[in-house]
């Protein structure tokens, strides 16, 4: 049971360091001289310049840039929600409202590299970006994070489901 706990803990701070990295990292989009995210484009790595309202998609970066918040932070308090349920609660009553928070911060990724892949196409087209060929890059890592994030934390919310039913 112990080992079973301690794989985890493990497992939930691996997630939220994982949502975290993909978050603020520079590289969602990459191709030859360029990388992008859900807050800088940047050309012949020093000029950057941050996605703000005159971006044509901003609304769809916005949406992104939400849902990756909050599911960096619904990872983080369902970690302290762990460790308070941990001393407090009765066993079958353990890890509920932990697995909840979890998988909601699963699906908050989930929808926020959706909304990425869906209208990729339309965020990296347009007269911004100049001499580059922005639509023939390609998907960087931090978004590569994001879906394996998005992984982790659903299984780290189905482990907690499992962990409340354990003696």
């Amino acid at each position: 049971m112990l080992i079973l706990l301690a794989f985890i803990i493990l497992f939930h701070i691996t997630s939220a360091a994982l949502l975290f990295i993909s978050t603020i990292d520079n590289a969602w989009w990459v191709g030859d001289g360029f990388f992008t995210d859900i807050w800088h484009q940047c050309f012949n790595e020093t000029n950057c310049t941050a996605l703000d309202n005159t971006f044509p998609e901003y609304p769809s970066i916005q949406t992104v840039q939400a849902t990756m918040i909050l599911s960096t932070i619904l990872c983080c308090v369902a970690f302290f929600v762990f460790i308070l349920q941990l001393f407090r609660l009765k066993q079958g009553e353990r890890f509920v409202l932990t697995s909840i928070i979890q998988l909601l911060s699963c699906l908050c990724v989930m929808i926020g590299a959706s909304v990425y892949t869906n209208r990729r196409s339309e965020l990296h087209r347009g007269l911004t970006y100049g001499r580059f060929e922005v639509e023939s890059g390609r998907f960087g890592y931090s978004y590569v994070l994001a879906w394996v994030a998005f992984a982790f934390t659903l299984l780290s919310g189905l482990m907690y489901l499992v962990l409340r039913k354990r003696k």
